[in-house]
């Protein structure tokens, strides 16, 4: 079998062989097959699609290039959960102890920010202490103690993913649909999970742009999954405004905090829910949706979800008071009110340009391992539909400096439109795939 057959195969069309994949993803990885032959064959798969069950045997390979976890050992089930990325989207922080207060084990490894969509790792590591490096036996013996882990991704988990995505970062190859799907699936299937659910964002602050593009992403992620024997649903929600309101990591880990406290904004709390019912069903603690609903909602009105992530905090190592008193998380010494300049209807509250804006403020970074301020952000006050009054807060900066506050103001007076007409508030979900 030689590299140069399985490129040319797939240039003209032809189907891969779970055999002819395992063979180029292996030489790859091992450093046989060549960058140059691995981007010709990028471009293949960008240019000529791949087939479910191509994409799924990519996916398989690539899981197994390096560490796998075997969870059934540990719990009777463990399901997951991925968000494709977005601006303002603190789901895990909240969702994770909600579920486990439920009696559903989570395992979950998650990333940092990188560019406009931020990380739920920055965000827990707003307290003081928290780790997010355990191993993999820490892993599975708080996985069995606690039943649920919240930490980074420290085992070398599908390495060929990473080598792939380094060398389509800058072949051009970034957008192929079936490449985008083994790179998620394939750290998942990776990390053990029995079942997962994908938070498949589109909109102007997500990396699928169109609803038509989420979709197909969403049903080949769910089709890998089940070829690979584990149980997925995505759901399609939308990230053309912010979601909640901070946008940040210290405003973001205060507004996990509140809506476990019942006090959060609506948009995410219904967010928070319908994951954490997916979840539930999904992981067989409830037969149906209206159940797993009114289970996680008593995770929140009883104060368990709360509870579960004191647990989580104090159980890797972070200080627990800072939940408790989440006033002592860091907090920015300028904090500058842009209002209304006119009275209306929000028409627009741009994602990107909201997550964008963050990163100039320097909650976000622009390359890997850039250092980041915790305490920065933005809090967006209102929505698209809302009815607001000229000299009405539309944003807040958190600020640590006049000169990135004042760069911040000029970007967010091109976040949001106002209009005379009433506009209808954007949909928070556009349906599931399963």
């Amino acid at each position: 079998m030689r590299a140069v057959d399985i490129i040319a195969n797939k240039r003209d069309g032809k189907a891969l062989s779970q055999a002819e994949i395992n063979f180029f993803i292996k030489g790859y990885t091992s450093g046989e097959i060549a960058d140059y032959q691995a981007a010709a064959w990028a471009m293949a798969v960008l240019l000529q699609g791949m087939t479910p069950e191509e994409t799924t045997y990519l996916t398989l390979a690539m899981a197994e290039s390096g560490d796998t976890l075997d969870l059934s050992g540990v719990v009777d089930i463990a399901v997951d959960k991925h968000s494709s990325g977005g601006v303002g989207d603190k789901t895990s922080i909240a969702v994770v102890p909600m579920v486990r207060a439920c009696g559903l084990p989570v395992g979950k490894m998650s990333g940092r920010g990188l560019g406009f969509s931020g990380g739920t790792l920055d965000k827990l590591e707003s307290v003081p202490g928290f780790r997010t490096d355990l191993s993999k036996d820490e892993f599975l013996e708080q996985l069995g103690t606690l039943g649920m882990v919240l930490t980074g991704q420290s085992l070398d988990l599908a390495p060929a993913d990473g080598k792939l995505y380094a060398l389509r970062d800058v072949t051009a190859t970034v957008q192929s649909i079936p490449l985008i799907a083994s790179s998620i699936m394939s750290k998942k299937i990776a990390a053990g999970a029995q079942a997962i659910v994908l938070d498949v964002k589109t909109g102007n602050g997500a990396f699928m742009q169109t609803l038509d593009e989420a979709r197909e992403l969403a049903k080949l992620m769910v089709s890998i999954g089940e070829l690979s024997g584990r149980d997925v649903a995505a759901i399609l929600s939308d990230m053309n405004q912010p979601l909640g309101m901070a946008v940040g990591n210290a405003l973001e880990m205060k507004e996990a905090i509140f809506t476990l406290q019942g006090e959060g904004p609506d948009d995410f709390h219904e967010h928070c829910l319908e994951i954490a019912s997916q979840m539930l069903v999904l992981g067989k603690r409830a037969k149906t949706k209206t159940e797993a609903r009114k289970m996680a909602e008593d995770a929140i009105t009883s104060g368990k979800g709360l509870e579960y992530l004191k647990k989580l905090i104090a159980a890797q190592g972070g200080d627990v008071s800072y939940i408790e008193h989440p006033e002592k998380l860091p907090e920015a010494p300028i904090k500058h009110v842009i209002e209304a300049k006119e009275s209306g209807f929000v028409s627009e509250v741009h994602a990107r340009t909201v997550g964008e804006t963050a990163v100039v403020l320097g909650a976000g970074r622009t390359k890997k391992g850039e250092e980041i301020d915790l305490a920065v952000g933005i809090m967006v006050h209102v929505k698209v539909g809302d009815q607001v009054e000229a000299g009405q807060p539309l944003f807040v900066i958190h600020a640590h400096d006049e000169v990135s506050m004042e760069e911040a103001k000029a970007s967010l007076r091109d976040a949001v439109s106002i209009v005379p007409q009433k506009v209808d508030a954007l949909p928070l979900f556009y349906g599931l795939v399963d």
